[in-house]
């Protein structure tokens, strides 16, 4: 999962983006509307944290933007308005989950993997290709009915390669969707993450290399 929190407050920003990392969920940061507008022109992300009160187009103004186009990411809203009127009026404006200030990282980890469970492009919660079965929300992978250990970053790929049904995907999609905006686009890291990937899935390998085009899961 790639998020983009929207937080003019640095420090805050940084923290969530910081724990999120930690629970296998990169995270880019934009500190008002309009770096918010130019990041989601040029990246995929499957949830925006959005503050309303933020300099350059409001966070209402952002979240109208994304729920007129046909698709788009879903959007939580993480601010200091806690009246009943100001979430009714953050739902109208397109928000499709709402948390007030102060709040717990855990209960925000919790409504991201939520909102991740229904993404806008359908895929299911539980991913089950070639006898491997992803668990999205509780985070966990099974092969054969055996339990799988991964890291965050495994984790991240195998999400993104099962997601795309036997389809290719190419390295660099695989760092737009699994690392943030501070991936080096000429690292290494994709390759070596695949290859550990596959030893700990275990044989007949499951991951396919496509020559000069990029990885996919053999069906």
């Amino acid at each position: 999962m790639r998020v983009l929190i929207v937080e003019d407050e640095l420090y805050l920003a940084e923290a969530i983006r910081d724990g999120l990392r930690l629970e296998a969920i990169a995270a880019d940061i934009a500190g008002d509307g309009d770096s918010a507008l130019e990041q989601l022109a040029v990246n995929a992300y499957d949830v925006v944290v959005l503050d309303r009160d933020i300099p350059g187009p409001n966070g209402d103004d952002i979240a109208r933007q994304l729920a007129g186009r046909i698709e788009s990411p879903r959007i939580l809203m993480l601010t200091a308005a806690d009246r009943l009127d100001d979430k009714a009026s953050g739902f109208e404006s397109g928000a499709d989950d709402y948390l007030t200030k102060p709040f717990a990282l855990r209960e925000l980890v919790l409504r991201l993997r939520a909102l991740g469970r229904r993404p806008a492009t359908g895929t299911p919660p539980v991913i089950d290709v070639a006898g491997v079965r992803l668990d999205r929300f509780r985070r966990e992978v099974y092969r054969e009915g055996r339990y799988i250990a991964l890291t965050r970053k495994q984790f991240a790929v195998l999400d993104v390669l099962m997601a795309a049904s036997g389809g290719v995907v190419s390295a660099e999609d695989l760092l737009e969707r699994a690392w943030d905006e501070n991936a080096d686009p000429f690292t290494n890291a994709v390759r070596i993450t695949i290859s550990t990937l596959r030893k700990r899935l275990g044989e007949p390998w499951v991951i396919e290399t496509v020559p000069g085009v990029g990885y996919r899961i053999s069906t």
